[in-house]
């Protein structure tokens, strides 16, 4: 009996999980959660079952039972599949509906025999709906591997549309949605369009580990989307992906996926559709009769039991629709600005060279460092144009890059050759603030340390009569030597030759870059 005190001891003085329990004392998982279980029913205090000797803990434990045999033991039929569903609801246990039973049949036989007849009907039934659901509690999530082909009225182009399918634990009731892709974005769409067919959350999502919800699952550590799990923080949901090789952890999904492909999919392979809206719809009205079919084994439809199991278990909506953003990791510029898709945004000065977090939606881009909110933008469109707050400015831009300005820029430039000066001040004049070119203008001559100055004065000449600004592309063009292009033609048109489509000019570097 010094097992019962240890697993008692581990559990409620330590606060130790029935696995570990396991572990330390060699006693099983279902003995211990029988012990703890027992415990908690006879509201004795754990001081007072710790002073007990052997026998006393024997017999409070493991009291003697009358036998039961056919003369004394009736045998009815029992709803198994009554008391196995009955068991999804937030706290019923197996023993107290037994307890149910015996009230109403006291003839009826044994616990321990009740028990050994619940597990030979469990063995019957498939695996997913072998394991317990609580209501409410998990919202199991995966794609088809089947996908619907949308046709492209004008053009004829076909396109696959992926299969979103989604199933609540207790009642199985499921949700389909087809999107464009797997991305990130549409499958975070399709969790809120699941959240709002539901009319509420669950406490848990259990999604397979694709990249757009879990970026690595390895030896129990998992590094989770950014965005998956700003959208689970949105509707206070947790999420704990299945584990990777553990079918029985996604088992729920896989049967509904096999059940929607033939029950819909497999209804609509000969129907055209032209847009994802015009699919959705269709899907809707199938779904619709697959979720009102009666399930034989429990005479009840997957609506009829999310109502009765998952509905009342499930967390209310939040009133605002969840806006879908993207994140980023960057550093502040010399100018006082972070990058981010061809566009500046502007930070206090105070942050130059500090690495910040920025999350960015559809309208808005954030800067953040150490969790705290340092800049708030609307969000640019037009490439190449920057967002600068007066109040991030430098006070006349005295700042701790001070020791680069456009003297020193051009001096350099001047260096190299007259064309390189002349695409210096280019770009410092395409900017609002001068300061905002620097970064841009330094870099560009820095180039001279890897390609050559000579170099770099021919391309400067080509960016010059092409109107090319961007970094990049001058980069490009010194590692393709794509330039020498530009002079062959300055010969040929020199020697007046007849023109050639084959022959590049500034047109061509125009169109080219600026892609």
């Amino acid at each position: 009996m010094q097992n019962i005190k240890e697993v008692l001891r581990l559990k409620f003085l330590n606060n130790l999980s029935n696995r570990k329990i396991q572990t330390i004392t060699g006693v099983s998982r279902n003995s211990v959660a029988n012990y703890v279980n027992s415990f908690n029913e006879m509201n004795l205090s754990l001081e007072h079952c710790l002073k007990l000797n052997d026998k006393e803990l024997e017999q409070l434990f493991h009291p003697q039972k009358p036998s039961y045999n056919k003369q004394n033991s009736v045998e009815f039929d029992i709803d198994w599949n009554k008391i196995h569903c009955e068991q999804s609801s937030k706290g019923v246990t197996r023993k107290l509906l037994y307890e149910e039973l015996l009230a109403n049949n006291p003839g009826i036989y044994s616990y321990s025999q009740f028990n050994r007849n619940y597990n030979k009907y469990i063995k019957t039934i498939n695996p997913s709906m072998r394991q317990i659901h609580y209501g409410g509690d998990k919202l199991f999530i995966d794609y088809s591997g089947l996908t619907m082909p949308i046709v492209n009225q004008r053009t004829g182009e076909i396109t696959k549309a992926q299969i979103f399918v989604s199933v609540l634990g207790a009642s199985g009731y499921t949700y389909v949605h087809a999107s464009k892709s797997q991305t990130t974005k549409d499958f975070i769409n399709s969790h809120i369009n699941a959240f709002y067919f539901y009319e509420g959350v669950p406490n848990i999502l259990v999604p397979d580990n694709l990249k757009a919800a879990v970026i690595s699952n390895k030896k129990g550590v998992v590094k989770l989307n950014d965005a998956y799990s700003d959208m689970a923080r949105h509707y206070g949901v947790a999420i704990e992906p299945a584990r990777p090789k553990k079918p029985q952890d996604k088992s729920k999904v896989e049967l509904g996926v096999k059940a929607i492909q033939r029950w819909i999919l497999a209804r609509l392979r000969n129907h055209t559709f032209f847009t994802i809206e015009q699919l959705n719809e269709e899907i809707n009205k199938l779904l619709d009769l697959y979720n009102q079919r009666k399930i034989r084994r429990f005479n009840k439809s997957r609506t009829e039991l999310f109502e009765l199991l998952d509905k009342p278990y499930l967390h209310p909506l939040r009133a605002n629709r969840y806006i879908y953003k993207e994140f980023k990791k960057a550093t502040v510029g010399i100018d006082y600005h972070i990058e981010l898709l061809g566009n500046g945004y502007s930070v206090p000065y105070q942050y130059l060279s500090k690495k910040v977090d920025i999350t960015y939606s559809a309208s808005s881009v954030v800067i953040s460092i150490d969790g705290n909110v340092i800049a708030h933008h609307k969000r640019l469109y037009q490439p190449y144009i920057d967002s600068t707050l007066q109040e991030h400015m430098p006070k006349e831009h005295q700042y701790q890059y001070e020791k680069w300005n456009s003297r020193r820029i051009l001096s350099w430039a001047s260096t190299i050759g007259k064309s390189t000066s002349f695409l210096m001040q280019k770009i410092m004049d395409s900017k609002t603030h001068e300061v905002r070119a620097y970064k841009s203008c330094i870099a560009i001559l820095s180039f001279s340390q890897t390609y050559g100055k000579e170099e770099l004065e021919k391309v400067s000449k080509v960016a010059l009569d092409s109107n090319i600004v961007k970094v990049s592309s001058i980069e490009s063009m010194l590692k393709t030597k794509s330039y020498l292009y530009y002079y062959n033609n300055q010969s040929v048109n020199n020697l007046s030759l007849n023109a050639h489509d084959n022959i590049r000019g500034v047109a061509y570097y125009q169109n080219y870059f600026k892609n």
